[in-house]
């Protein structure tokens, strides 16, 4: 059976995490959609190219070549996981990310990977357009001041100085700006299941996931 998982959600909601244990269980192939935003984020950052440079960011796209190892996104041979985490492409990834001709050519490489693979997918319009024929979607969600209290505790725990207030108040200004672009909005497929982490641990949240996963491949 060809298996094809949606999950979609806010920022800071646990997707990948989760996503990462769901694939492990069902032996699927993790693909970060966000992470790969994040890395046209990165390299049009790096390049000097704002966000209304849409004709070089494209050329730029076209030089980038992406895959994932053990999780991470590895970029022109490199591992950048670690530098598309941080606050400063966190604060700016939304603005490559609502370009119309950015997603159109990231959302054609995503749905090759998922013709060719069985594969779990998490991002903001995975269910809805990516993988909008899926069996399996999933749209987690979370207070914003739970998510902004997890993302503090992982930079942290990194040694990354950071404020909470900054991370909470990025979250919202996220969550707004991603619900409220022109193309591909953040919003739950009709035919989603809706999952709310708020005060669940990620065993809970991948344990339910999985359960329901389950009971479709069965039924």
């Amino acid at each position: 059976m060809k298996i094809s998982v949606a999950i979609d959600g806010p920022a800071g909601a646990g997707k990948s995490t989760i996503a990462k244990l769901v694939a492990k269980k069902f032996d699927l192939m993790y693909i970060n959609t966000g992470a790969m935003y994040r890395a046209v984020a990165l390299k049009s950052k790096e390049n000097g190219l704002k966000a209304d440079n849409v004709t070089e960011i494209c050329k730029l796209i076209e030089t980038m070549k992406m895959r994932f190892e053990k999780d991470d996104l590895v970029l022109n041979d490199e591992n950048i996981q670690s530098k598309i985490t941080m606050p400063e492409i966190s604060s700016i990834v939304s603005a490559y990310a609502s370009i119309p001709e950015v997603r159109k050519m990231l959302v054609k490489l995503q749905r090759e990977m998922s013709k060719e693979f069985n594969v779990i997918m998490d991002g903001r319009d995975i269910g809805t357009v990516v993988l909008k024929d899926s069996s399996f979607k999933f749209f987690l969600t979370a207070t914003p001041e739970e998510r902004a209290t997890r993302r503090y505790k992982e930079l942290r725990e990194r040694n990354i100085e950071c404020s909470y207030d900054t991370i909470l108040k990025d979250i919202i200004e996220r969550d707004y700006k991603d619900s409220h672009r022109e193309v591909d909005p953040l919003r739950k497929a009709d035919d989603a299941i809706e999952v709310d982490t708020t005060g669940l641990n990620i065993e809970e949240v991948t344990d339910k996931i999985i359960g329901l996963i389950n009971l479709k491949i069965n039924n």
